[in-house]
């Protein structure tokens, strides 16, 4: 799982991922990037439901779309 710190600097500049996000998560609305706001428990459980996988795949995911991002 990355570090609370590097997903503090995401959060922290969440509006600055928006589009980062967007070309992961295609299938996240502009409505559900917003209302996730840099939470990552709320990006995972948006995951979670938008492509039908488990807790653990999302969070996967959000550790290596962090990783690539070099946060």
């Amino acid at each position: 799982m990355a570090t609370s710190t590097n997903w503090d600097k995401v959060g922290g500049k969440w509006k600055q991922f928006i589009g980062e996000v967007k070309k992961q998560w295609g299938d996240l609305t502009d409505d559900e990037v917003m209302e996730i706001n840099g939470n990552r428990d709320i990006l995972a459980g948006k995951i979670q439901e938008k492509y039908g996988i488990a807790k653990d795949e999302a969070n996967k995911q959000i550790d290596q779309w962090a990783e690539k991002l070099k946060v």
